[in-house]
């Protein structure tokens, strides 16, 4: 028998992150760990009329996502190939689900960077691809994650702990999960409109002293369009407006290596200053994957309650209640952002205790709580 909770996953991914309709190709990414997950999506979709096309990988084994089977027996070459159903599907179809779903998430921390930067290298195009269509709204994708054992033992819970977290981050436990999105939408919707028109951001904290601008961008609805959980309001701020210094108070995972005490200074734009605790040498390189990858492509505030830990998966740590986080590398077309790199990685800081965000002068955000009126 399915768990319910389950069957009220898919309904979620399928009908509000998605909007999946009759016709519809959708892409379904995952590994075998998340095979409970993508049965019931595939089921659901048919019966909508749609046409899912599951690619189904073995855990270490899924060749769009960074794992460790590919990155440790690929040539050069072989890193650098664009994955060709992936490609036709990110340029053609109409939606795509993609399910983290690791059964080994410290797999590839002692691949060479240098590998992780050819195979970014040969997935920007379909990053691309996603980022230009979303855009567009010809393409409806979501990010999600199934829980495994793996991700259990990087959150410091037991199995069952992390299944529940997971779910009540993703408030499937509600008897209508898709009501609770939509007043997620309503709320974020009114910091947004506070936030049009505004200049120059002032971020000050214990970890933080910082300025950028977002004039003329816009900030995007995160609430449940795109990954599930979800939580954040974000927009790509001026690429060469940050100035000033921050230091991450939670470890910055990429391509399943994990920077901790990551310290980055900042001037027109630019990182100019780099420090970090463990794996420096790895930020270091993947700062040098290209020109864009030293400046911000992301500016964004946690706004999830129920994610109130860091577990180790950026797609939850991200969203965490009284934090917020900014993206090195491509920033996001419908926000106005005109930063390009093949990489988006994300870094977060806690706000909430002695920190606030004052926007042309007013304060907007304090100790990790909205306080504009």
């Amino acid at each position: 028998m399915s768990d319910p909770r389950v069957v009220k996953y898919a309904k979620v991914l399928l009908e509000y992150c998605t909007r999946i309709k009759a016709g519809d190709r959708l892409i379904i990414e995952g590994t075998t760990a998340a095979e409970p997950l993508i049965r019931e999506l595939y089921i659901q979709a048919l019966e909508k009329g749609a046409h899912p096309h599951p690619m189904v990988g073995l855990p270490g084994m899924t060749p769009f996502i960074q794992e460790e089977t590919y990155l440790t027996y690929a040539s050069d070459s072989q890193l650098e190939f664009v994955p060709t159903f992936h490609k036709h599907a990110y340029d053609h179809f109409e939606g795509r689900i993609r399910i983290h779903s690791s059964t080994n998430t410290r797999g590839t921390t002692a691949i060479d960077p240098n590998k992780a930067k050819r195979r970014a290298a040969g997935l920007g195009p379909v990053t691309e691809s996603q980022m230009r269509r979303g855009a567009e709204g010809t393409l409806k994708w979501v990010t999600t994650l199934y829980p495994t054992e793996a991700f259990a033992q990087d959150a410091e819970m037991s199995f069952d702990q992390y299944q529940d977290f997971v779910f009540r981050a993703c408030h499937v436990h509600e008897e209508d999960p898709v009501a609770f999105w939509r007043q997620v939408e309503k709320d974020h919707e009114k910091a947004i409109k506070w936030l049009e028109g505004k200049n120059q951001v002032v971020l000050r904290g214990p970890n933080v002293e910082l300025t950028l601008s977002i004039k003329g961008r816009k900030f995007m609805n995160s609430c449940g369009t795109h990954n599930m959980p979800d939580g954040e309001i974000y927009t790509g701020p001026i690429e060469d407006s940050v100035n000033g210094w921050v230091r991450f108070t939670y470890p910055a995972i990429y391509g399943g290596v994990a920077v901790e005490g990551a310290e980055l200074t900042f001037s027109n734009g630019r990182v100019t200053q780099v420090k970090a605790a463990k794996n420096q040498d790895y930020l270091f390189r993947m700062l040098e994957t290209d020109a864009g990858a030293r400046y911000l492509g992301e500016f964004a505030i946690g706004t999830n309650f129920e994610i109130n830990k860091f577990t180790g998966q950026i797609l939850f740590d991200e969203k965490i209640g009284g934090s917020f986080h900014m993206a090195l590398g491509a920033g996001y077309p419908e926000t106005g952002s005109r930063n390009k790199s093949n990489i988006h990685w994300d870094f977060i800081c806690d706000m909430r205790k002695d920190a606030d965000i004052t926007i042309d002068g007013q304060t907007f955000y304090k100790n990790g709580q909205f306080v504009f009126k």
